[in-house]
């Protein structure tokens, strides 16, 4: 990778790996690129492609003002200042909203990649004594026991000079840790697609019907229904049969916390079968027999830009093994 601050102090040849990388230097692009490097001294600051790239992603300067915790009036100033020093709108703005331009949408597609490269760049220069390189995964706090876990034991023993950064959060936060290149894979239920990333099935899991059952055998609390929100896709196909559970007394968001309750008060409730099989094979809990199955796929989600970085791709082969 060239140096960061070259081209007058600016990070322009960051920027330019990161076009290189994409392999999308349209003509517009050119025009793009020529514009912002003969403008002025002063290049892209990495602010300003994280203000753009909130734009895009919440719809609106004044929804971008309040994730990046900055007044409205310092994101158009931003963005004014990208535009003049680009030579092109990049946003029309509305009482929608803020809708991206054709030089915008261009444009989006090598900001992405800049901050992402810039955010690798972080983790390389942090690269611990000893290690090739930085890997940074985050998953969903229902994923990480077993499988990353599982994950994180393979990688140590197969690619122990590959240092890792492992995080958990929700959908949402990964998702933007992931488009902003903080996090190099994520693992989720569901994700939703973005333009410049690969979405790979890691497995199906199910999520089955459990009890309590007390020491004897017996079914102890089994009409305590606890209702765990697995996602639109679930509560839709729960909703054809929910029925048969009663009103849940209880509602939770999370699956471990849910699980956690049953194992202390009795109840019962949906959970995957890969976490519930432990307290299974303890007598803890039983399957309630003839009660439908729901599908719960789980996948990793990653720039494709990363097909070319060996790390990653070793990374991602440690999930596949950990499923089978």
């Amino acid at each position: 990778m060239r140096s960061i601050s070259s081209c007058g102090g600016n990070h322009l040849d960051l920027l330019d790996v990161a076009l290189r990388e994409t392999g999308r230097q349209t003509e517009l692009n050119a025009v793009l690129m020529q514009n912002y490097c003969t403008e002025r001294e002063a290049g892209m600051d990495i602010d300003r492609a994280r203000t753009f790239l909130e734009i895009v992603h919440s719809g609106s300067f004044l929804k971008a003002a309040d994730r990046l915790h900055v007044t409205q009036t310092t994101v158009s100033a931003r963005i004014r200042t990208l535009e003049e020093e680009l030579g092109r709108q990049l946003f029309i703005r509305n009482r929608n909203g803020a809708q991206l331009t054709p030089a915008g949408r261009e444009f989006e597609r090598f900001a992405q990649s800049f901050v992402q490269i810039w955010e690798r760049a972080r983790h390389q220069l942090a690269i611990p004594s000893g290690r090739t390189s930085v890997v940074a995964l985050g998953g969903e706090l229902s994923l990480w026991n077993p499988l990353l876990l599982d994950w994180l034991v393979w990688m140590k023993n197969a690619r122990p000079e590959i240092a890792i950064q492992a995080q958990v959060g929700v959908p949402d936060q990964l998702l933007e840790q992931l488009r902003t290149g903080v996090l190099d894979i994520a693992v989720l239920y569901a994700p939703k697609l973005l333009p410049g990333f690969r979405v790979e099935l890691l497995v199906e899991e199910q999520l089955v019907l459990v009890r309590t059952t007390d020491r004897d055998g017996e079914q102890v609390g089994s009409k305590d229904y606890v209702y765990v929100d697995w996602g639109p896709l679930f509560a839709a196909q729960h909703g054809a049969s929910s029925s048969a559970f009663g009103e849940p007394g209880l509602m939770v968001g999370l699956g471990p916390l849910g699980l956690s309750y049953i194992l202390r008060a009795g109840g019962m409730g949906y959970f995957r079968r890969g976490a519930a099989a432990p307290h299974i094979e303890a007598g803890q809990l039983e399957i309630v027999e003839g009660a439908p199955e729901f599908t719960y796929p789980a996948y990793a989600v990653y720039p494709e830009a990363s097909e070319a970085r060996a790390d990653v791709q070793e990374a991602l082969r440690g999930l596949t093994q950990v499923v089978k």
